[in-house]
């Protein structure tokens, strides 16, 4: 079992908090207000959980390295009040930073989920088939 420390636990909280922000931030027309404070609050989470060396390791790996600069730019945008543009800046670094994740997610979703027509759809988007053969 995996023992879970507790600034792991509040990193889990501020990450949650972080992306409530963001996701707050977008419906109300990018209020860039609560899209900075989101961001803050994310790479503060994801800091707590994961350590600060490994957190800028992983921002600062050469293949993650074009990610990195348009993710941590839309992040600089956004600060800055441009809101939307810092957004689609930041999507993009966040695809780029995360596309090797992405298989391995809908994989986990398409395990979990036990809807026909879902687990068709993350079995394709994970890459993976059902066949026993």
């Amino acid at each position: 079992m995996v023992t879970i420390t507790e600034f792991q636990k509040i990193g889990v909280g501020l990450t949650g908090f972080g992306l409530f922000f963001l996701l707050f931030g977008v419906l109300l027309y990018f209020d860039s207000v609560l899209l900075a404070f989101g961001n803050i609050l994310f790479l503060t989470g994801l800091a707590f959980i994961i350590g600060l060396q490994r957190t800028a390791y992983f921002f600062f790996q050469r293949q993650k390295l074009r990610g990195s600069t348009f993710f941590l730019g839309g992040v600089a945008l956004v600060l800055l009040r441009w809101p939307v543009v810092g957004m689609a800046i930041e999507t993009y670094g966040f695809v780029q930073l995360f596309k090797s994740f992405f298989p391995v997610a809908f994989g986990f979703l398409g395990s979990l989920v036990n809807i026909p027509f879902l687990n068709v759809l993350f079995t394709k988007l994970s890459g993976s088939s059902n066949s026993m053969v």
